[in-house]
């Protein structure tokens, strides 16, 4: 018989003590050493292949205290990663994802140098878009910056062809009806124009799939370039195209402050 994954209701009633008193479900303490995503911890319990204790545990609701519990995989203590932080200026034309199917490169061809076992990207960025990409074992970090409720801006430069005029920039603020949602941006300005093409400006504060292409699509514009510079204070700054840098003490503090952590 399936188990079911616990309530969003009971992981939510314990998510805020969660760090204080370090309760939390066998696959999210797996995830929140570092060991592996809360999904593939799942398939370890129902697998039989995680024991707490010396105890085998089959039920993904089962408690454990992160900090006291023993906690095994095939027999092997699970002991918390060391967190890793980083950031990749992604290149255009590679998929966001660890393993595609379709066999295209992906932006962990680009981290080939250091050990990525546990290591995944926050959030998206689409195989057509560049710049900013961050990279993390910090599951509970992570989570927290991919919550619309945090209103962590990411900014982006986008070139578009033709020009755009006040009046659609104040659109994207207000709301765009596509595809049965109500698209907005946060702030859109521009910066520079030409006969040809424009660049603008770009803040949001939600991660809607494609949500800038499915704004300016939904104008009549075609996206030539998108490009994401911030993500709240985190510059991409001058990092070349394809390489990556890891987080200062001082960039990973200001996110955590930002995620209430």
């Amino acid at each position: 018989m399936k188990q079911k994954r616990p309530t969003a209701a009971r992981e939510t009633g314990r998510h805020a003590g969660a760090d204080a008193g370090k309760r939390v479900t066998v696959a999210r303490a797996l995830s929140k050493l570092g060991y592996c995503s809360r999904t593939q911890a799942e398939k370890l319990v129902l697998e039989g292949r995680v024991s707490v204790g010396g105890r085998k545990i089959t039920d993904l609701s089962h408690w454990v205290a992160v900090d006291k519990d023993r906690i095994t995989v095939d027999g092997k203590p699970v002991l918390a990663e060391k967190k890793i932080y980083l950031m990749l200026n992604k290149p255009r034309g590679l998929v966001t994802t660890r393993h595609d199917p379709e066999g295209r490169p992906t932006v962990f061809d680009c981290l080939r140098d250091i050990d990525t076992s546990f290591l995944s990207p926050v959030g998206r960025l689409d195989k057509a878009s560049e710049g900013l990409l961050l990279f993390t074992n910090d599951t509970v970090l992570a989570q927290r910056l991919l919550d619309p409720e945090t209103h962590l801006g990411k900014v982006y430069h986008v070139q578009i062809a033709g020009q755009i005029g006040d009046d659609q920039l104040k659109q994207m603020v207000a709301g765009i009806e596509e595809g049965g949602e109500t698209l907005h941006a946060a702030r859109a300005v521009q910066l520079r124009g030409g006969d040809k093409n424009t660049w603008i400006e770009v803040e949001l504060e939600e991660g809607r799939n494609r949500q800038i292409r499915r704004m300016l699509d939904a104008l009549g514009f075609e996206v030539l370039r998108l490009l994401r510079v911030s993500i709240g204070t985190i510059a991409l700054g001058d990092l070349p195209k394809g390489t990556s840098r890891s987080l200062t003490p001082e960039e990973i503090a200001y996110l955590r402050r930002r995620t209430g952590l």
